[in-house]
């Protein structure tokens, strides 16, 4: 097909304002599909959550003014933790569909995705969605009208629910999108934009192509690593997927690589021909670091190599999520992965649970700090463990954010009071409306790691959206927290944490812990220690059992006997008595404020 015969586009906007619907509704319509099923969310964990986590590239056609024209869809999800996956698709497109829920209006990762595509030099076409709701949403056009620059008119009005609108969106993605660049008489140059490992076939890679073609049996080359592939099983990538002999320039696709070894491939990776002796590469493609760190153990020592197995194939499709080797004196070997953020963690954690089978328990998550030593070396650091001597210590620095919260005027008190306690700092304060006002904070990452936006839309009622950015390092009085749950130093429930919050945080740690270890026929002392110094502690209770309870009458020194006796007991099993930790308790802790 003809390069002014294809539209890329993909759908950005914040979670749960109907990106899975629309690009259902476009599929209906376009009669790609006849059922009515969700076939982008596809995910187990998708169609629990209600939300996209994996981007998915589907193939439509559409016959307008006598010509038939080839869309590539592209979702996106929506959560600040997948913004990723919104990255990678608007890198494969020429224009964004920017998708607003006239019931919630613009909200803070609509922002952050905007510009992303505008950043990236993408057309924008801006839709409201679900006008069957009976809502004014004249100042949600305004708003939209002040963000993009555009004209009323410009703005479209759909309801994916109902399939309203949607044909007219269509004429106006042929209309606005523009059609690819590309020539396909140049060298071959293709961009890995996804992949996943399958059990039965291999590594199926996806690839948009901008110059060239690639055809079956082609020997193509990875640049990163000069990796030599022979092409095998070239598809597109419609609903029911076509075998093709090739597919060229300005197209989407997929290929088959009969390989276990995984990391040979890398998303943003550029495809090249064998036979191009000068290469070159389309885009350096913005490695997204992670944010927060934790290590992950199988609860069989017996099941590491399937875990690391599983680890590497999640990789693969993903990123973002990194992973080292590493050792805990508590829990054996495992990994520290770095995501970015909880729900991340949550998704690659039930995925790991689910997918392969394998029972995991994980750490307290930290942050990545930079620390300046009294040698002049710096060193950064994201595990407890790797806490260097105190006195080679001249200062620590902790990572910061400007994290953008938009809310309902008569919140603001709220907010900035629950800010300012997180060690917040405002920046600026900015009326968007009558009745919206985004706020802008400077904030130390660890601060929002766990319930931070729960809380706000408690303070809000709901109305509230936030997203952050990282914006560098600055100095701050950070510490190391050790836990001990019987003497035993536990090393996976340590954390860094802020001098001023550090008893705080502690003593809901050793309160939490109380609550989940189950109770032993021997006292347990939980602490928290600073410089071997206890900061909390809670102790659990043990169970008394009644020894006296056969003594019926006699002297009392034969009661006092058996009593001694059983202290003695207890004094014993304090000593070799072992504690069983549930597999809660390390789930209970990550989410802790």
């Amino acid at each position: 097909m003809k390069l002014k015969y294809i539209r890329n586009f993909c759908i950005i906007a914040h979670i749960d304002h109907g990106k899975s619907s629309l690009a259902y509704q476009l599929l209906k319509v376009t009669k790609s599909i006849n059922n009515n099923n969700n076939l982008l969310d596809n995910m187990e964990l998708e169609k629990e959550k209600g939300i996209t986590i994996k981007n998915h590239i589907i193939q439509i056609y559409y016959k307008y003014k006598n010509n038939k024209y080839k869309l590539n869809l592209i979702d996106t999800p929506g959560h600040a933790d997948f913004s990723y996956e919104v990255y990678k698709s608007i890198l494969a497109s020429e224009g964004a569909i920017l998708l607003i829920d006239i019931s919630k209006n613009i909200q803070a990762q609509t922002i952050y995705n905007l510009k992303l595509a505008l950043n990236n030099n993408k057309k924008i076409i801006p839709v409201l969605n679900k006008i069957d709701l009976n809502i004014d949403y004249t100042n949600v056009i305004d708003n939209v009208v002040k963000l993009i620059k555009c004209k009323p008119k410009n703005i479209l009005l759909i309801s994916a629910k109902f399939g309203v609108g949607i044909n007219k969106l269509i004429e106006y993605i042929i209309k606005y999108i523009p059609s690819p660049n590309g020539n396909i008489n140049k060298s071959l140059q293709a961009l890995i934009i996804d992949s996943y490992y399958d059990n039965y076939k291999g590594i199926i890679i996806y690839f948009r192509i901008f110059n060239g073609v690639i055809k079956e049996n082609d020997k193509i080359k990875l640049l990163s690593n000069n990796k030599i592939i022979v092409v095998k099983g070239l598809y597109t990538l419609e609903y029911k997927n076509r075998k093709k002999k090739y597919i060229s320039a300005g197209d989407v696709g997929s290929f088959l690589y009969k390989s276990k070894n995984i990391d040979d491939i890398i998303i943003g990776d550029t495809i090249v021909s064998y036979y191009d002796k000068n290469p070159i590469k389309i885009t350096n493609i913005k490695r997204i670091q992670s944010n927060i760190f934790i290590s992950i153990f199988p609860i069989n020592s017996n099941e590491y190599i399937k875990l690391e197995n599983s680890i590497k194939k999640l990789k693969l499709n993903d990123y973002s999520f990194t992973f080292y080797k590493d050792f805990s004196n508590t829990f054996g070997n495992g990994f520290r992965c770095g995501f970015l953020g909880i729900l991340h963690f949550e998704i690659i954690k039930e995925r790991i649970i689910r997918e392969y089978n394998i029972d995991i328990i994980s750490t307290i998550p930290n942050v990545k700090y930079k620390i300046m030593l009294k040698n002049k070396s710096i060193i950064y650091i994201d595990n407890p463990i790797k806490y260097p001597p105190k006195n080679s210590i001249l200062y620590i620095m902790e990572p910061n954010v400007k994290i953008t919260i938009l809310t309902n005027n008569i919140y603001i008190g709220n907010v900035i009071t629950f800010c300012i306690k997180k060690r917040a700092k405002l920046i600026n304060q900015i009326y968007l409306s009558n009745n919206k006002v985004k706020l802008i904070f400077n904030i130390p990452f660890n601060e929002i790691l766990s319930d931070f936006n729960n809380k706000l839309k408690i303070l809000t009622k709901g109305y509230n959206t936030m997203s952050y950015n990282l914006i560098g390092y600055l100095i701050s009085d950070i510490i190391k927290v050790d836990i001990f749950i019987n003497n035993i130093k536990i090393e996976g429930f340590s954390f860094f944490s802020n001098i001023k919050t550090a008893y705080t945080k502690s003593k809901k740690i050793c309160k939490k812990l109380k609550e989940l270890i189950p109770r032993k026929q021997f006292k347990i002392p939980i602490q928290a220690y600073i410089d071997n110094k206890i900061i909390a502690r809670e102790t659990i209770s043990p169970y008394r059992k009644d020894v006296t309870s056969k003594c019926y009458g006699g002297d009392i020194t034969r009661k006092m006997k058996l009593l001694n006796k059983q202290k003695k007991g207890k004094k014993r099993m304090y000593r070799i008595g072992k504690i069983d930790l549930p597999q809660s308790i390390f789930y209970s802790l990550i989410n802790i404020n």
